[in-house]
């Protein structure tokens, strides 16, 4: 029998995650329009590649708003809800961050109440989950993950405007995936912050997951985490 068992050449789990970012940190080098990012929004970047392995894709789509993650840092700092359009999400997500920083995830796509709006108002769950998020914590500091469904950034939008909600007080974490209204939904989405100035960081294009949106949040944890005041990303 020719076949032998092999063993990991890494088998530590430290060390795993240590070599993956050194291997996407050098060849993020080969990749010119790696240069045009910021620091903080590369070590996002990293993390995106991290999860998906995709290096062109994240790099020619994602947009980062002026001060996207000084700004979004400084809300969940501030016990920002986090509201999400799926329960992958909210599970995703470090305890340890959600308890350091106090940032309650909401996400109301299975209660009761938003299966009754979402019939009244002929929408779709993940619509109605988001308006009645909305109006619940009007006066609170929140910032919108989406991951999977599209109807959800249209609901944020519609519904921040409608309500008069203080757009200074809120931030957009968007990467639906898919075929319909995605494209769409994200240039919304972009139009929208570009014109009222509310931070956002989008995935352009069809490409995304709700595994990027939950990377992405914790990238930006662990910019809070890594920052001591007087010194950029990571000393530099």
């Amino acid at each position: 029998m020719g076949f032998k068992k092999e063993m990991p050449p890494i088998n530590i789990g430290a060390d795993i995650s240590v070599k993956s970012f050194e291997m996407i940190s050098e060849e993020l080098k080969s990749y010119p329009k790696a240069r045009e990012f910021s620091s903080e929004e590369l070590a996002v970047i990293e993390r995106l590649i991290h999860t998906t392995t995709c290096f062109n894709e994240i790099l020619e789509n994602i947009s980062f708003s002026k001060d996207a993650l000084q700004n979004i840092k400084a809300l969940l700092q501030d016990k920002a809800k986090i509201i999400v359009d799926v329960n992958m999400i909210k599970v995703g997500l470090s305890e340890f961050y959600l308890k350091t920083y106090q940032n309650e995830v909401i996400c109301y796509i299975n209660e009761p109440f938003t299966y009754e709006m979402a019939e009244k108002n002929k929408t779709t769950r993940s619509y109605a989950a988001v308006v009645e998020a909305i109006k619940r914590h009007r006066d609170e500091k929140m910032v919108f993950v989406c991951g999977n469904a599209p109807t959800f950034i249209y609901a944020v939008i519609n519904t921040l405007l409608e309500e008069n909600i203080d757009l200074k007080n809120v931030a957009l974490l968007l990467f639906p995936v898919g075929f319909v209204n995605v494209v769409e939904s994200k240039s919304y989405a972009k139009r929208f912050s570009d014109e009222f100035d509310v931070p956002s960081v989008i995935m352009k294009g069809r490409f995304g997951s709700s595994t990027m949106g939950v990377a992405t949040l914790h990238a930006i944890y662990k910019l809070i985490k890594d920052y001591d005041g007087t010194k950029k990303y990571n000393g530099k």
